[in-house]
This record gives structure tokens, sequence and C-alpha cells, in this order.
């Protein structure tokens, strides 16, 4: 009997008094809710050890409006502390930029940036109406043609910006970090190109998924992923795949805010002004 109540297989278990008819499987949660409830309003709350605050952290303040001298550790006061450490608001939102970046050749991670916001908007406008709306309707084909041409615009701005960060050695200053997260987001972003093409439900995105088919069997990952099954590629395309994305450039972006924009190698010391992070050793020249 009592296997028989967590066989999630088994025909469930019932009991039935006069109108009532509830299973046992649901009986036992309402019963265990019952009690949490009851134990939550009547056990006592675990006490947190109060230490004394910092001279440079602002007291907390009571209910009354008092200051206290002693505020307890949480978790939530750490990642505050941790996160103006590494990134306070002048880093965050600076109102200035160095006289170095005055040049076409920092133009194009922000356009970079402006061009996937375009992608963004215009690619959940196309997974929302579906691909009957952007192959027949006059505005879906206008809102494809806006995420082909808005794809195209992120993918050439992003390996112009690449390559200027290479010429310009753009890991220098502590800067690693910020050049591994660039390049992963790039080779994500060229398979995130990868499974839209194969979503475009036409000739072409058959014969791509079709060839490579025999590409993703030959290097071990077909078990994985199979390019010819349209659910899975959509999904890849408007889920996953975007999520890594979007979560690596936010990262490579916090990253280029706690350590600056990287100047020119030839840049002169009062070139350096109002940069966030002044590189060691690269003035010596």
């Amino acid at each position: 009997m009592t296997a028989s109540l967590v066989d999630l297989n088994h025909p469930g278990h019932y009991l039935h008094w006069s109108f009532i008819l509830i299973s046992v499987a649901n009986l036992i949660v309402i019963a265990v809710m019952v009690a949490l409830f009851i134990a939550a309003i009547s056990l006592p709350f675990l006490r947190v050890r109060a230490v004394p605050a910092k001279r440079d952290e602002t007291p907390a303040r009571t209910r009354g409006g008092g200051d206290v001298p002693d505020q307890p550790r949480t978790w939530t006061g750490g990642v505050r502390r941790l996160g103006l450490r590494f990134l306070p608001p002048q880093k965050l939102l600076p109102d200035a930029q160095p006289v170095y970046v005055a040049s076409w050749a920092y133009v194009f991670g922000v356009a970079t940036l402006g061009a996937l916001v375009i992608v963004i908007a215009s690619g959940i406008t196309l997974s929302v109406e579906g691909p009957a709306w952007w192959h027949i309707s006059d505005v879906g084909h206008f809102v494809n043609s806006i995420h082909l041409w808005s794809v195209e615009l992120f993918m050439g701005f992003m390996t112009v910006h690449l390559w200027a960060k290479f010429w310009m050695a753009a890991w220098r200053g502590r800067r690693q970090a910020t050049w591994i997260t660039g390049v992963l987001c790039f080779l994500v972003a060229i398979f995130e190109a990868f499974s839209g093409y194969i979503s475009q439900t036409n000739f072409d995105s058959q014969w791509i998924a079709f060839e490579a088919k025999d590409a993703f069997n030959a290097g071990g990952i077909g078990a994985f992923i199979n390019p010819m099954n349209f659910g899975q590629a959509i999904m890849l395309h408007i889920a996953l795949v975007p999520a890594a994305v979007l979560l690596l450039v936010g990262v490579h972006v916090l990253l280029v805010r706690i350590h600056g924009v990287v100047p020119p190698i030839d840049a002169r010391p009062e070139d350096l002004r109002g940069e966030n992070v002044p590189l060691e050793g690269e003035m010596s020249r």
C-alpha cells in the first residue's frame, strides 16, 4: 500500500465521503500545507546575530526612525557592498569619457548593441506571429526583412569591433575576462545565426539543415541537436541561445564598465583623463 502511494504509474487512490471526492495524494499535500502554516505562525523565528556596522556604512534604521549602531549581516547587503565596491554608480553610468573614445574604432561596440536591440524586438514579433505570417503577410515580410538586416548589421559590427580590439590588444590592463567574453559572444552568435537559417521554413533552410545533419553527426553532437527537427531548431533560436548571447553581452558590458574602455597602445598620459582604471606600465613609452 505504501509503495503504491508513491508510484506515479499506479492508478490513484481516492477517498469518497458524501459529496466529497479527493485523492489520497491531494489530501496528503493539503495536510502538509496546513502543518507548515501552523508551524510558521507558532514556532519562534531564528535570531540573527548582529555585528557592529562599519564606519563608512549607513547604519540601519528602525521602524520608528531611530538609528541603531548594529545591523545584521544579510546576503542582500553583501551583494550590495560587493556591487558598490567593483561597480560604483560613476562607473556604471558615467557622465564623461576619455578623449581617445572620440574615434570610429570605438563606435562599433555600441553599434553592435543597437543592432542587437532591433534583432530582439523583430525576433520577438516573428516568434509570436509564426512562420505563416512572415511568409504570407506583407507586414510579416517587412518585419522579417528588418530581422534579417539587423542580424547582418549585428554580425558585421561585432566582427569589426572584434578586429579593432584585437589589433588594439584589448586584453591589456587586467581586461582578459572582457576579451574572452567578447570572443565567446561572437562564437555563440554564429550558432544563433545558424539556428536562424534552419528556422526559415523554406527550401534554403531544409537544404542547410540536411547538409548540417551530417556535420553534426560527424562531430558527435547529432544525438543532442538535430538540425532537421524544426521544433528543436526554433526553440534553440528564440530561447536557449539568445539567453546565452544576452548573458555574455551583459557580462561583457559590465566588465567594460568595471575596467574601463581600453586606451590606444600609443595613448599619452593626458589622454587617460576620465578613464576608470589607468593601465600600469603602458605609459612608459
